[in-house]
């Protein structure tokens, strides 16, 4: 789902938010009135009294909206069946300024399935990105983000997120959509 909007909102019951840029946890009371800016990858960036706040797709409701629905995999799936839900659940993740998804802006360097060490059929996913800047606020909550999307994909059972400066992140990692999206030729 994509969204460049002003779509006014009113929380329905009190929501735990984070504050963009910033990344410090707060609570947005039952109630507060604002603006949806930006709806990606099932989560919200509302505008509400003069700052940026995210709001995780499991507190859609708060908003008024629907949570995703459940992944699926086919009975069986094999490890590169698999990779491919890590990569297109990677695509879901976006920092809450920027309208990309990761993979796009270039912040992905690695993405590996391997068999979970202790758990017979299930599978642990690592993962090594990095930020445009690395004094980004929002650094853990994107990191925590792609972990818990990971999880979402049955047969993940756990993650290894890994937020890596070398090499150090540049324009020209991103892809060429993201580059014309935002005018960084």
């Amino acid at each position: 789902m994509y969204s460049r909007s002003s779509e006014p909102v009113r929380f329905e019951r009190d929501c735990p938010a984070v504050l963009v840029p910033q990344g410090d946890e707060v609570n947005l009371p039952a109630g507060t009135a604002g603006y949806i800016t930006q709806a990606l990858g099932g989560s919200y960036t509302v505008f509400v009294d003069g700052n940026l706040f995210r709001i995780a797709g499991q507190d859609a409701d708060a908003i008024g909206k629907e949570p995703a629905e459940p992944l699926e995999l086919p009975e069986g799936a094999d490890d590169e069946m698999v990779e491919q839900m890590v990569w297109k659940q990677l695509r879901t993740c976006f920092d809450p300024e920027i309208p990309i998804n990761v993979v796009d802006l270039g912040l992905v360097y690695e993405a590996r399935v391997l068999p979970h060490p202790e758990q017979e059929g299930q599978r642990l996913v690592e993962v090594k990105m990095t930020l445009t800047a690395p004094g980004c606020g929002m650094g853990e909550i994107l990191v925590a983000d792609v972990s818990d999307k990971l999880k979402l994909i049955p047969t993940v059972i756990d993650t290894d997120v890994e937020l890596v400066f070398e090499p150090p992140w540049n324009r020209h990692m991103m892809s060429e959509a993201a580059r014309l999206e935002t005018g960084m030729f």
